[in-house]
This record gives C-alpha cells, sequence and structure tokens, in this order.
C-alpha cells in the first residue's frame, strides 16, 4: 500500500485545513520543501501535493512550490488543485509530477476530462472524488452537489479510470478514523478499483485497518502534523 504524506499549500506555506474550510486554516511550515525532504528522509516515497489556493481560484497558482519539491526530492508527487488546461497538465508533468488528481474539472466537463484519460493514459490520471454524505463536492469543497460517490466513479471506470483518491470531507482534518465502510462498500462496488484512502486517518492503526481492506494508498495528514504518528513508523507498513 502507498502511504503517501500530504502537503497543502496556501501562499507558499505548507497547512492543513478542517473539513476543508479556508478560515480553519493551520501554518505548520513556511517551507514545503523542508517538509517534502523530512519524509523523503524518513524512507518514504510517495508525496500528496495539494495547492489550496489552486482549487479556490481555478487554475494552478503554486508552480513556484511544485518545480522545487520536483527537482529537489526524489518523492513519487501527485499532485492536485486548481487543475482547468491541458497546458497545465502537459507542464505539471514536464515539471517532475507523476500523477495529477482532478476533481472539480472532472465533474464540470467530463468530455474533457475523458480525453485527457486517452492522451495520457490511466496511469497519469486520479479521480478525486471528495465526498460528503456520499455525494460528490467541489471547488475546494465550498460546493456540494447532488451526485452519488458511485455513479461518478462508475462513469469514468467505463473510460478507462484505474486510480480514485476518496476524500470525506466529514472526517478530513478531525482526526477521528477514516470512513472505512465507505472504502469497503466502493471496493466491493467496483472490481478492479485502486482506491486511495483520504481523511480522518488518526493513528497507526487506522492505517494498518485501511491496508487490511486492500486500499492502493492512504494520503495521511494532520495526524504526521500533529505528532499522531511518527513518519518514521510508516515506512515499515
Amino acid at each position: 500500500m502507498r502511504i503517501i504524506p500530504a502537503i497543502d499549500i496556501i501562499d507558499g506555506k505548507c497547512v492543513r485545513l478542517t473539513q476543508g474550510d479556508y478560515a480553519q486554516k493551520k501554518i505548520y511550515n513556511e517551507n514545503p520543501l523542508e517538509v517534502a525532504r523530512s519524509f523523503e528522509d524518513a524512507g518514504l516515497k510517495y508525496l500528496h501535493l495539494v495547492d489550496l489556493d489552486g482549487a479556490k481560484a481555478g487554475k494552478v497558482i503554486n508552480w513556484k512550490v511544485i518545480e522545487t519539491i520536483t527537482s529537489k526530492t526524489g518523492l513519487t508527487v501527485d499532485f492536485g488543485g486548481g487543475i482547468k488546461t491541458e497546458n497545465e497538465l502537459e507542464k505539471l508533468f514536464s515539471s517532475g509530477v507523476h500523477q495529477v488528481n482532478l476533481g472539480s474539472i472532472a465533474v464540470k466537463d467530463a468530455p474533457l476530462v475523458k480525453s485527457w484519460i486517452e492522451k495520457f493514459g490511466p496511469a497519469k490520471i486520479i479521480l478525486s472524488a471528495d465526498v460528503k454524505n456520499e455525494n460528490i463536492a467541489i471547488n475546494g469543497w465550498i460546493d456540494n452537489l447532488n451526485l452519488p460517490v458511485s455513479e461518478f466513479i462508475h462513469d469514468y471506470q467505463m473510460k478507462g479510470i484505474e486510480y480514485v483518491t476518496c476524500t470525506d470531507i466529514s472526517t478530513d482534518g478531525m482526526l477521528t478514523g477514516p470512513n472505512l465502510n465507505l472504502y469497503k462498500k466502493l471496493l466491493k462496488q467496483f472490481n478492479g478499483l485502486k482506491l486511495i484512502a483520504s481523511g480522518g486517518v488518526s493513528s497507526i492503526h487506522d492505517v494498518i485497518e485501511l491496508k487490511k481492506a486492500n486500499l492502493e494508498g492512504v494520503i495521511i495528514g494532520k495526524a504526521i502534523y500533529e505528532g499522531r504518528i511518527p513518519v518514521e513508523a510508516l515506512r515499515d507498513i
């Protein structure tokens, strides 16, 4: 299972939100590269990098942070936040980003995203399913839609999508445990789905339970920053 620490960026700084609320922002480090290197030094291989400014603005904003981390670490980076154009995708891949997460744009312009899956290949694109009460939420979680997550995933799986990151907004940043039942339900429903869990992870026990459930990966943010999970403890899971 991929162990994927998260770095969320606002104004070039490493922050965390609670339940996707920009008003509930906490700055953990003003140097994201320093944080990324600490993950790499601890033996981790992956990084989930999110441009929260971009998610709100509808375009990638923090290019300098992206390029610094991809060029100065050996981490396998997946990136999300505000991607809206093919030019951005090409620039991200040429900057060293391994995979991109597409959420809001995948809801608003499905034909465009499906054309990207065809052009760049399903291995390069992660469908980002942010959910609240099992319905999709978009635009940095500001807008909740009456679109069931299962319907959203099914539509894209028919077009070749393999990777899905599912974030339960109600658990994100709360340190109350992940929505394991939702993940098990989705894995049972979709054969071959490479599902990455996000939101609520608070302990090593949570990570182990997700591994037992055959998740492709788990994104961990606040639990690391708040000292609930020592980074070194994640290396051997």
